[in-house]
């Protein structure tokens, strides 16, 4: 049994002063407010670890990379295609080692891996088929992150269009391959496996039910939708469906279903995914990163679609920043203030549902224990209302991290792994060098 005493913490009904939150097992077992001082102290305002539900660790090595030429999109994917072919198992264990470390630091406690790197380069399996995929997970385990591997079925191109040469090592060529492949992976204390088909461009229609069925059912499938128009408009010309009809029509919109980003979306399509219960993940620091716009996510959530975050290429890896776009990209969209309220943006922060951990995001007795406490004395969020925090806070100011139960960073210092920082420019200088 641990105890921390929170000086303020975020509670399901509010926010409350001298929090006593036990831990047991990997479980918050009770939630005491205005209780005494006694055990591990956490000074400033403990939250509910947040939820990164849309990542690509390999994308963190474009950081800073891709400016040239005025950044446009196609330089973007040009440099990501390179990376994606230098990468194998032991170099990707190590960069992602060190983006999960980066991750915890700014106050992650889970991540969905959209993961589609998964074969030698010419699409030959390695000799363990997913190699890849363990690499990841042996770098969530060491950087304390848990770790939900959304493996993504690839199959196409473009629409109609074959694989081209790096694409060849994202496809398995068939989604029961893909399925077989996936089914051999197995889950433990924080690790878990979903689905991913990777976009209605990538995923032929007739088996796009097959990755559905290939899914566990108590286990997220996640899909990259109408991120782009030129995605719309292939996919009417091809099917005579947008990407969310399309998906509708062969029965995979469904509640465990998640829409990553969701931007250009008809109203057709709203109200599919709402009446599907779906889940929408919203990555605001990718998509104006990217130029892909403005998604709809106050209408999506009025309709009952249920928010969550991501940080996607991880061009910023800041749960704050992440969450307090949510709202201000609405204000610049709707020229209107206030479309959320803080408490809808921690929901939405906080929903490891997303990518599978429903028992995870608040703190309250059962629920499990990833706790993380902000500072409120830095520059950034000296004199600020609490509740502010999600407007005012960055990831610096993150100062610790619980997750399942065990201490990842204390004092704003990652205690598994020295210097992320150090980790992190040795493996990015490393793969650009040849």
């Amino acid at each position: 049994m641990t105890t921390y005493w929170c000086e303020r913490a975020w509670l399901p009904d509010g926010i409350a002063d001298a929090v006593r939150i036990e831990v047991d097992g990997g479980k918050i077992t009770s939630v005491t407010a205005n209780a005494p001082r006694e055990g591990t102290v956490l000074s400033g305002l403990t939250l509910p670890g947040f939820a990164n539900g849309h990542s690509h660790a390999f994308h963190r090595a474009l950081r800073g990379r891709t400016h040239h030429d005025r950044g446009t999109f196609w330089t973007w994917r040009e440099r990501m295609y390179s990376l994606a072919s230098r990468l194998e198992p032991d170099s990707y264990y190590r960069l992602a080692r060190g983006v999960y470390a980066e991750m915890v630091l700014a106050g992650y406690t889970s991540v969905g891996e959209f993961h589609y790197l998964h074969h030698a380069p010419g699409g030959k399996p390695y000799a363990e088929p997913n190699a890849m995929g363990e690499a990841l997970r042996e770098a969530a385990a060491d950087a304390g992150i848990r770790l939900t591997l959304l493996d993504a079925c690839y199959l196409a191109g473009g629409i109609g269009i074959e694989p081209d040469e790096v694409q060849q090592r994202f496809s398995d060529g068939s989604a029961a391959n893909w399925a077989q492949r996936v089914g051999e992976m197995r889950e433990g204390e924080t690790f878990r496996v979903g689905g991913a088909i990777h976009s209605v461009r990538a995923v032929p229609e007739e088996q796009l039910s097959e990755v559905d069925n290939g899914t566990p059912a108590d286990r997220p499938l996640h899909i990259h939708l109408s991120e782009q128009r030129a995605e719309n408009e292939q996919c009417q010309a091809a099917y005579h469906w947008t990407p969310t009809g399309l998906l509708w029509d062969n029965g995979v919109l469904d509640e465990r279903l998640t829409a990553v980003h969701a931007t250009h979306l008809t109203a057709g399509d709203i109200k599919w995914l709402g009446e599907a219960r779906s889940r929408a993940c919203f990555c605001p620091t990718t998509e104006r990163d990217l130029g892909d716009g403005i998604g709809p996510a106050r209408t999506l959530l009025d309709a009952g679609v249920r928010l969550s975050l991501g940080s996607d290429s991880n061009a910023v890896v800041d749960a704050f920043e992440e969450t307090r776009a949510l709202e201000l990209n609405e204000r610049l969209a709707s020229e209107r203030r206030g479309r959320f309220t803080a408490e809808e943006l921690l929901a939405a922060a906080t929903d490891h549902g997303a990518v599978g951990w429903d028992e995870v995001g608040e703190l309250a007795p059962g629920a499990g224990a990833d706790l993380v406490t902000v500072g409120l004395g830095s520059v950034r969020t000296a004199g600020i209302e609490p509740s502010g925090v999600v407007f005012a806070a960055s990831g610096a100011d993150v100062r610790n991290v619980v997750v399942a139960g065990r201490e990842i960073v204390r004092d704003g210092a990652h205690q598994l792994i020295d210097r992320p920082e150090t980790v992190l420019a040795k493996e990015i200088e490393a793969l650009w060098q040849y």
